[in-house]
């Protein structure tokens, strides 16, 4: 199988079902692998929408959501969604296709040292450099955007490494879709903004419906996106998963 190939059947194994993002030429062999895959590829106008998109969806279900983009423009154009990820601590995985490594020395079109540009505003950033390595790496880019504190994990993909041909390798065991999510409040217990922080009832030790969705809805901004279990529920309902924009500074949502 391809390398492409194998990249696509890791992100299957941390439980995606969706990447958001925009093809071009050094992605072009991402794009085709995912055509025989399950997930399902959201076309953006516009690289920045899918950077908020997969940081919005790593806020409300606490799993890290995927963005797609190609070298130079592209990869530039996601800045302002991931940065935003991740100072306000979501977790995203950003995949970006980069130049042939046998042009990266000239002055290339559109290249562009991806890996230093992303390293401020990341969590964890590396180029791919060899097609066998693509399992353990994108196993411990979930696992770092996804660890206190969230955020973001870059990954670059030179195209002729993404066109390699490797092994079938079995991918490193991921979270997975169905994974056991953490109990309410582990490791998270007694932080304000987080959706398990229990303020003193006021009212007989029942706190309303519209106070638990307040502050689920105040706890998704403030620096502590919500980990996996965390979201507002009642005794004997199902989990509630508030939709919501946080404005900028937590002041108030839609």
């Amino acid at each position: 199988m391809k390398a492409s190939e194998l990249l696509v059947r890791c992100l299957e194994n941390e439980g995606i079902d969706a990447i958001y993002g925009i093809p071009g030429e050094e992605n072009i062999d991402v794009m085709d692998a995912l055509l025989d895959s399950d997930l399902e590829f959201v076309l953006t106008r516009h690289e920045q929408a899918a950077a908020f998109m997969a940081d919005v969806h790593g806020r409300l279900t606490g799993r890290a959501g995927v963005c797609l983009a190609t070298l130079g423009p592209g990869a530039c154009n996601l800045v302002t969604g991931v940065a935003d990820a991740n100072m306000d601590r979501a977790p995203v995985v950003a995949i970006v296709g980069q130049a042939d490594t046998g042009r990266m020395h000239k002055e290339s079109h559109q290249y562009l040292d991806l890996v230093q540009m992303f390293q401020p505003i990341s969590k964890y950033a590396t180029q791919i450099r060899r097609a066998e390595i693509i399992p353990e790496v994108v196993r411990k880019a979930f696992k770092v955007a996804e660890t206190e504190k969230p955020g973001l994990s870059f990954l670059e993909l030179p195209e002729d490494v993404a066109e390699e041909e490797v092994e079938d390798l079995a991918p490193p065991q991921g979270a997975g879709a169905d994974a056991p999510l953490p109990a309410a409040g582990q490791g998270r217990a007694g932080r304000r903004g987080d959706l398990d922080f229990e303020a003193p009832a006021r009212d007989g030790g029942q706190r309303s419906d519209s106070r638990r969705c307040l502050r689920s809805v105040a706890g998704v901004h403030r620096g502590a996106a919500p980990a996996r279990g965390d979201h507002v529920h009642g005794e004997g309902r199902d989990p509630v998963l508030p939709y919501v924009l946080p404005r900028y500074g937590g002041n108030g949502g839609a």
